[in-house]
């Protein structure tokens, strides 16, 4: 059996790698000093990975991504973990493979936008005291009439002080089961500055210099019933399918 790299994937490889080495090793002495990624250095290393063709290069081809099968994608990952998360996150991003369960207008609204570069996305699941344990969540998701009501607190959430919306995780009821109360969750969108809806500054922290966190909070934030992503309490689903594949993306970077 040949084991060896396809000649695609060699050239991926090493435009991946070239990418790196020219376009984000120059920067990382700045992001380690100041612990900072300049917006105005975020926004021209971006652009040079769209002209590259490495921005959303997770996203299937029929969608605007580059189609990569699951090796060559995290031989893609594993150049990119070469520099720091500020730099490869922030400013090659990969949006989140959950968005592909949108409807076919939020996808117009949230998915196409990120592929293309206009809109940034984060997920929001950590809570204190429940960590990302998604049935011991505390945030609550309570109809009123066709509209939504979230309330509770999410911590530690990455990129969440650039990205344009959020994809949140909250407990939507609850159902007996013969292993106990079990959580039904719904996931949602919701933009930044969203009434009800803000976003705080996060912790201090030793790791990853410039890819900061954030404290979001959601304080009778009222969305309505087309912001809720995929079934409603069925936010599971998504959640373990996108868990699946991060998994895989932390190992390679």
């Amino acid at each position: 059996m040949d084991f060896s790299l396809s000649d695609e994937q060699r050239l991926i490889v090493e435009t991946t790698r070239s990418f790196v080495e020219r376009e984000l090793y120059p920067h990382e002495a700045e992001i380690e000093r100041t612990g900072k990624l300049r917006p105005d250095l975020r926004e021209e290393l971006k652009a040079k990975a769209i002209a590259a063709g490495l921005y959303a290069a997770n996203m299937p081809a029929e969608v605007g991504g580059a189609g990569l099968d699951t090796l060559t994608w995290l031989l893609y990952e594993k150049e990119l973990g070469r520099t720091s998360y500020a730099l490869h996150w922030n400013c090659v991003a990969r949006p989140s493979n959950i968005l592909l369960a949108g409807t076919p207008e939020q996808k117009e609204k949230y998915l196409y936008p990120c592929i293309r570069g206009e809109k940034s996305d984060c997920l929001a699941m950590t809570e204190p005291g429940a960590g990302s344990d998604l049935r011991g969540m505390q945030s609550t998701a309570t109809r009123d009439g066709t509209d939504w009501i979230l309330n509770g607190t999410k911590h530690f959430i990455s990129h969440a002080d650039i990205a344009d919306f959020v994809i949140v995780f909250m407990a939507s009821g609850e159902d007996e089961t013969p292993r106990g109360r079990r959580k039904r969750i719904t996931a949602f969108f919701v933009d930044k500055g969203h009434p009800g809806f803000t976003v705080r500054q996060g912790y201090d922290k030793v790791w990853h210099r410039g890819y900061d966190n954030a404290i979001l909070e959601s304080d009778q934030c009222r969305v309505p019933a087309d912001a809720v992503l995929g079934e409603p309490d069925r936010g599971l689903d998504g959640a373990n399918y996108l868990l699946g594949s991060t998994r895989h993306l932390v190992a390679s970077t």
